[in-house]
């Protein structure tokens, strides 16, 4: 079955020429195109086509997008979409002048959502997220990674991966799960964590793996929830069952994280609010994807992780929302996109690049979908503008109109 998506007004492709990712100068180029057409074929991107070649009598079903912008479908790349209950008490404790590790200490922060979440049933926890997808979706959002990591014990861990794979089931886009067990400490076991550690090595990791409930095996490396050593320990036997790894590292304090990171070739590195400037070289030097975060700091009101050195030291830059009830509620892509523009001065362009096919890279997604490149899935957000820019210029303006996900529209927004 072929489909022409016709005469819209840009094609913004973010050509890699077969290579999969940018880094540093390449995010700034994304390969605009004007009075082009796009062919599909069921659902890979079979041509681009001039307009002027396109002929009347030409055997395709046209969807007519004149006055719009294509973009390759947008990937969230690390969000926690997977949770339970209300954290807005914390948001007033913030507001009041508490940081989020006063917060944590006092009882709160992760294990106030750990609770919520051991208390929901499956049931629940698919009816609860179910709204938050079609958001996402209704962004463009074609390929989304979801992160476990609130059930902090085996029963809940493998009950929240239980409950992203049944949401593979339902929804049309691509859902990746993340393994995120090293969230934090339990609560009941904060005076025993080499017993829980002990647990994800040698029970919910190889229960993970033969089940293939997870693509990635996440941590966090900070001072109030694993030590560097710890998550070498979690890493080096996720490894040995075949799965890739991701970390939150220097989000607050800098302990030991890009190294083990490194060490262990990590697909990503998230957050990096306080990487040391000594550590960018060896971020940048790899093939390591720097997922960074602004809705925390904007949401936390602190500082912004440096996405120009990181990006001028010709390093691969991604951004992501993080969507979590305690250090983000913001499930906006489109708001994220400007935050790094207008605080982390980077281009439009590059966070085009950031939100599309770095960030497929940062979820292992890259040589499938990120791009508008022949032979690659036919995944678009068509949004309704003339001008490519104005996705960052009209901040906090969702101005998708139809999402297609393999070639098919799932997504139509009604006016």
């Amino acid at each position: 079955m072929l489909t022409l998506l016709k005469n819209p007004s840009q094609i913004v492709t973010v050509s890699t020429a077969g290579k999969n990712f940018k880094r540093g100068k390449e995010l700034n180029e994304i390969s605009v195109l004007e009075n082009h057409s796009l062919l599909i074929e069921d659902d890979t991107i079979k041509d681009i086509i001039p307009n002027a070649s396109i002929k009347n009598e030409f055997d395709a079903t046209v969807v007519d997008v004149k006055d719009k912008v294509i973009l390759p479908g947008l990937i969230e790349c690390h969000t926690h979409t997977v949770f339970a209950g209300s954290r807005a008490n914390e948001f007033r404790l913030k507001l009041a002048g508490k940081s989020y590790e006063e917060i944590a200490k006092l009882g709160g922060g992760i294990n106030t959502t750990v609770t919520a979440v051991r208390n929901a049933s499956f049931n629940d926890l698919v009816r609860l997220i179910s709204p938050r997808i079609n958001y996402f979706i209704a962004q463009g959002i074609t390929s989304l990674e979801i992160k476990s990591g609130y059930g902090l014990d085996f029963e809940n861990e493998i009950k929240l991966l239980r409950v992203i794979q049944q949401l593979q089931k339902i929804f049309p886009i691509t859902i990746v799960p993340t393994f995120l067990g090293a969230h934090t400490i339990p609560t009941e076991l904060k005076d025993k964590r080499e017993s829980y550690i002990d647990e994800i090595i040698t029970k919910m990791l190889p229960f993970i793996a033969e089940h293939s409930l997870a693509k990635f095996c996440d941590g966090f490396c900070e001072s109030t929830a694993f030590t560097a050593k710890e998550i070498d320990q979690i890493f080096t036997q996720a490894k040995l069952f075949g799965i890739n790894l991701k970390l939150h590292t220097e989000q607050f304090n800098a302990i030991g994280g890009i190294d083990i990171a490194l060490k262990h070739s990590a697909v990503s590195v998230d957050h990096l609010e306080v990487i040391r400037d000594e550590d960018i070289p060896k971020i940048a030097a790899s093939d390591v994807v720097s997922v960074l975060l602004p809705g925390v700091s904007f949401f936390l009101n602190y500082g912004f992780a440096p996405a120009r050195k990181l990006i001028d030291s010709n390093g691969i830059v991604a951004l992501s929302t993080d969507y979590n009830p305690g250090s983000c509620n913001i499930a906006d892509i489109n708001f994220i996109m400007s935050l790094a523009s207008i605080k982390m001065k980077m281009t439009i362009e590059e966070t085009i690049s950031a939100v599309t096919i770095n960030a497929a890279k940062a979820i292992n997604l890259h040589e499938e979908v990120g791009s508008i490149e022949i032979g690659k899935k036919a995944d678009f957000a068509i949004l309704n503008t003339t001008e490519y820019a104005d996705v960052v210029y009209s901040v906090g303006k969702n101005l998708n109109e139809m999402t297609i996900k393999n070639g098919k529209v799932i997504y139509q927004k009604i006016n």
